[in-house]
């Protein structure tokens, strides 16, 4: 199981700080995530990094077998 954390503009789009998921990659894992807004999850996620266990992706393809934690990075304001 990897917990997934949500910041800024994903949590708002989530509806929650943080959920646990069972995937194998990361997009299985976006795309099991039940959003409070899941218009603008999906459109959100296009412009997101992942941090997986601290180290940073935009490869939705990456593997999460031994994965604890992926936190979910929109764009903010000034980067």
């Amino acid at each position: 199981m990897t917990t997934m954390r949500f910041f800024a503009a994903a949590r708002a789009a989530v509806g929650q700080d943080e959920t646990t998921v069972d995937a194998t990659t990361l997009d299985a894992a976006l795309r099991s995530v039940t959003a409070a807004d899941p218009d603008r999850w999906t459109a959100l996620q296009e412009r997101c990094s992942y941090l997986v266990d601290g180290v940073t992706t935009r490869d939705r393809s990456t593997a999460l077998d031994g994965v604890a934690t992926v936190d979910v990075m929109p764009p903010f304001a000034g980067g």
